[in-house]
């Protein structure tokens, strides 16, 4: 028997081979279901273009926080990831830059100490190498296994972000359900062009603290993609089966000589 799944937006019974075929999308309503970087990688980067750098960093234990070894073990294990970012250098339609894709599998994408660390060292690296930088986000927020170390991240993201600016360097971030906390609070909310996937959760707080903090009721949808574009927030919102071409836009449009030598023959 085949296997069907239930879309959680149209509640419509689709195979998951049908589902996995258009990109992890429901092919009847467009819901876009979560996906874990490595099924990105498949459909965003060129073949075999995809290099990727610090991949030795891993996660110590800065607090001595009881039992987060263990954590860490279990998450590497489940995610099959060192940790909740995997950064790299490719190219998407022959044009060569930095990626980082985020994992809300690994401990909720949560930012620790090597996660910032990882999205820093990308975003120097494109204003080293003249290379504009893409990173896709997705996470609950700071990763208070680490305390203080997971909350300094959030300017050590933000600083590096404003030496790719400094250089000149276009930098491009695309919010995936769910980007909130800490990581909305630094350098996502930073790029040059903020794109967002349909119906993405963004935002910093939940809708209950923020509720009970203005005590007030919020609008239904708040921090949905749709609403945030209609704000101001997110420039661009972008179905995974148009995310090769409108990032290539973007790097063209941007003045980015990035072509590979198989893009210029």
């Amino acid at each position: 028997m085949l296997d069907k799944i239930s879309c959680p937006a149209c509640g419509v019974f689709y195979e998951s081979a049908a589902i996995d075929k258009a990109l992890k999308t429901c092919p009847g309503c467009g819901y876009h279901y979560r996906m874990e970087p490595a099924e990105r990688l498949q459909y965003l980067a060129d073949p075999d273009s995809f290099i990727e750098f610090s991949a030795n960093l891993r996660s110590l234990n800065p607090i001595d926080l009881l039992g987060y070894e263990e954590k860490l073990s279990e998450a590497q294990a489940k995610a099959q990831m060192t940790d909740a970012v995997i950064t790299g250098i490719c190219s998407i339609e022959g044009r060569k830059l930095i990626l980082g894709l985020m994992s809300f599998n690994f401990m909720g994408g949560s930012m620790g100490s090597v996660v910032g660390e990882k999205v820093s060292r990308a975003l120097l690296r494109g204003a080293e190498e003249k290379l504009p930088v893409l990173i896709y986000t997705t996470s609950g927020g700071a990763r208070m296994q680490e305390g203080i170390f997971s909350l300094m991240q959030m300017a050590k993201t933000s600083s590096a972000a404003a030496e790719l600016d400094k250089a000149g360097i276009p930098f491009f971030t695309v919010l995936c359900d769910p980007t909130t906390g800490g990581v909305t609070a630094s350098f996502a909310m930073l790029a040059d062009i903020i794109i967002a996937e349909p119906g993405a959760l963004i935002g910093f707080a939940g809708k209950r603290v923020i509720e009970g903090t203005l005590r007030q009721n919020l609008p239904e949808g708040f921090q949905k993609a749709e609403f945030q574009r209609e704000k101001g927030f997110v420039d661009l919102i972008v179905k995974r089966q148009d995310q090769r071409r409108i990032i290539r836009e973007l790097i063209d449009l941007h003045g980015c000589t990035t072509e590979t030598e198989t893009e210029k023959e």
